[in-house]
């Protein structure tokens, strides 16, 4: 089954002001939606991140997959690669680490590889799930993903989230997520103010909600010192402690003093970090991102590597649609391995996607696995539309939470560690 087009379309949809160590985002977050089409009539879907870098990569490897085969993954990847040659490409946030020339391969490869994976889904009949070993689990868990925030961006009207700036206002907003998605686990993006404030924001959710396990993710912005005292404060009230200070290294030392595991997104993002990760000690859980590590099949893979070692697995989210969440699904019902709620930026889209409603649903904090062949969703050709001209008409090109903070504290800087 060849590959007869591939559609590459930019989109833009409203995010809030969210606060993290990079600075806050801006008021429009991006995301590329690639279609391939086969000479067989099947269209498959896969998304990506949407920086202009990133989206230039993704449509000059899209002209170089026409005539392959949907089903030779290995040929798709060597003209991805060809097509990327030595080039870097690199987040302006830096929230999801170093960049090298294999991450870049594979991020530009993902959306590729899942499209095709939905085409080959279709064709068989078949969800995507058991094209990856079959599922382990009928319905994939998420933690309520909570962020300090502004009520609303700066010259705008308050959102429908409003304002968490102080532990009061983290505990509103974990309620209002779990009360309308029955999440089970919370995760807190922190690095946003001195760690002691961020202990007390943890400890008012644990008090207020007992039994939900809870994480806190800095994104690498406290020293190692600050991370061990930190780790150690927080002693018996954390799932894990994610990225508390940057590098392998660094977080080997933490690793060594504080009494929970340390997971990352950050320090280990390919497969050459795994061994020298092993070898110190650094890390108890990987958040493994299939927009980056390669796609669902490579994920699935490091996914069986990590167990061999002990290393527990959850899913790492950037600010996402539709399509992403169903191939995520897909992906964590078929890997044993990830034992922990994976993250979801999800609630925060507040209803917008490309994907026709209603083949993604939260039931007590889990996505089903979506019905159907393939992804099993269908693209909402309006709201592909609508998000387009979004994007046409933003003006931005690439995320820059730190520039965007700056506009309203000229003082701000992004430099980690901070404290």
């Amino acid at each position: 089954m060849l590959i007869r087009q591939v559609v590459v379309t930019p989109v833009a949809f409203r995010d809030p002001p969210l606060l993290n160590a990079a600075g806050v985002h801006e008021p429009w977050a991006l995301r590329t939606i690639v279609e391939i089409v086969t000479d067989e009539g099947l269209t498959g879907l896969g998304e990506t991140y949407g920086d202009l870098d990133h989206l230039e990569r993704v449509r000059t490897a899209a002209q170089a997959l026409v005539g392959l085969d949907v089903y030779r993954h290995n040929a798709i990847h060597a003209a991805v690669a060809a097509s990327v040659g030595a080039d870097v490409v690199s987040d302006l946030h830096g929230l999801t680490g170093i960049a090298t020339p294999e991450k870049t391969v594979d991020r530009v490869f993902s959306p590729f590889e899942v499209a095709c994976l939905d085409i080959r889904g279709k064709a068989a009949g078949r969800p995507v799930v058991d094209l990856l070993g079959g599922r382990v689990r009928d319905a994939v868990p998420y933690s309520a993903y909570l962020f300090y925030k502004w009520a609303g961006h700066p010259g705008a009207p308050e959102d429908a989230f409003g304002a968490a700036l102080d532990p009061a206002g983290l505990v509103e907003q974990a309620r209002l997520f779990i009360d309308r998605y029955g999440f089970r686990s919370i995760k807190l993006k922190g690095g946003v103010f001195p760690p002691a404030e961020e202990i007390e924001g943890i400890r008012a959710l644990r008090e207020a909600f007992p039994d939900h396990p809870l994480r806190l993710d800095p994104n690498a912005a406290w020293t190692v010192g600050t991370s061990i005292e930190v780790g150690r404060a927080l002693e018996g009230a954390l799932e894990y402690l994610e990225d508390p200070a940057p590098g392998i290294e660094g977080m080997a030392r933490v690793a060594a003093e504080v009494p929970m595991p340390l997971a990352t997104n950050m320090c280990v993002v390919t497969p050459e970090h795994l061994p020298p990760a092993i070898r110190q000690g650094a890390i108890g859980v990987l958040l493994i991102d299939h927009h980056y590590w390669g796609g669902l099949v490579k994920s699935a893979h490091i996914a069986t590597l990590c167990a061999t070692f002990g290393i527990e697995l959850s899913m790492h989210s950037n600010s996402h649609l539709g399509i992403s969440l169903a191939a995520m699904t897909h992906l964590a019902a078929a890997t044993p391995a990830i034992t922990h709620a994976c993250d979801t930026h999800t609630p925060w889209q507040d209803g917008q996607d490309v994907v026709v409603p209603g083949a993604l649903r939260f039931v007590d904090g889990a996505v089903p696995v979506p019905e159907g062949p393939g992804l099993g969703v269908e693209l909402d050709r309006d709201a592909l539309a609508v998000m387009h001209e979004q994007y046409v008409k933003c003006g931005i090109r690439a995320r820059d939470d730190e520039t965007y903070m700056r506009t309203f504290e000229p003082s701000f800087s992004a430099q980690r560690p901070r404290w």
